[in-house]
């Protein structure tokens, strides 16, 4: 299990909750049910916000406070706090001017939290029975085997075609292939069951493989949010669901031509 220092290195108050908690364990399995409920409580105050109703908005703020604070997220339950009394004294001004920066600092404690916990579930990962490949590759990691199948057709008469459908398998695949310069590219969707796309990017990361492994993203996700999180990792492309043969080969092209000229 990942040694809970890393939320304590980036600001998280764990002295503080392992005495609510009790031990690691307990606050880590409590760990999801935090995840839904800020992300869910965020959306539902920035409803109240544009309806301008400051009695519910004040009751799900109060919420934020209480949920950050027992995680140890004190930043984050200060500004909720201070939400929360603007809120009951009627300061619809304050709230519209400074939802921005309790959005942005949930969204921060978001992000920390689902790079946390992917951390734990991936320490657990078995590379024993991950496929070695032995000839050129191209591994697409996608939780619809219609997308698998879909690449593998087309490619399957010049390359061998590898398939992972979550990031846990993918990252096994990786870390049994990452010496033996097989993968030329891999296709990574981001949102998988389990452990997702961003996951595998962190581990890219991690262990210095965007050069020798390239990668581009297809995803159905096609906020800017997702996008200016995936092009902060080393990634060549990103083609954006549902997409076609002929875009498909546009990017397995464009990011093999990057490994070639990487070596």
């Amino acid at each position: 299990m990942k040694n809970i220092s890393f939320l304590k290195k980036n600001g998280v108050d764990i002295d503080k909750c392992l005495e609510l908690f009790g031990d690691e364990e307990k606050y880590n399995n409590n760990l999801g049910a935090f995840l839904v409920g800020i992300h869910s409580c965020i959306n539902k105050l920035i409803e109240f916000m544009k309806q301008r109703d400051l009695t519910n908005y004040s009751i799900y703020v109060h919420s934020l406070k209480t949920d950050a604070r027992y995680f140890g997220f004190n930043k984050l339950a200060s500004l909720a706090e201070q939400h929360e009394f603007k809120a009951k004294d009627g300061d619809m001004y304050y709230i519209n001017n400074n939802i921005n920066d309790l959005i942005n600092e949930t969204n921060e404690a978001i992000v920390l939290v689902q790079k946390y916990m992917n951390d734990v579930e991936l320490e657990n990962i078995n590379t024993k029975n991950s496929e070695v490949y032995n000839t050129k590759t191209i591994l697409v990691v996608d939780d619809s085997n219609i997308i698998r199948n879909f690449v593998k057709r087309i490619f399957e008469d010049k390359y061998n075609v590898g398939t992972a459908k979550n990031g846990e398998e993918a990252i096994g695949i990786i870390e049994a292939n990452k010496d033996n310069n097989n993968i030329e590219v891999i296709l990574l969707d981001l949102n998988m069951p389990k452990v997702d796309g961003f996951a595998v990017l962190e581990y890219m990361r991690e262990n210095d493989l965007f050069d020798s492994i390239p990668v581009s993203i297809i995803s159905g996700d096609s906020t800017k949010e997702t996008i200016d999180r995936a092009f902060t990792y080393d990634i060549i492309d990103m083609l954006n669901k549902p997409f076609n043969e002929k875009s498909v080969k546009e990017i397995i092209d464009k990011t093999i031509i990057y490994k070639e000229k990487k070596d």
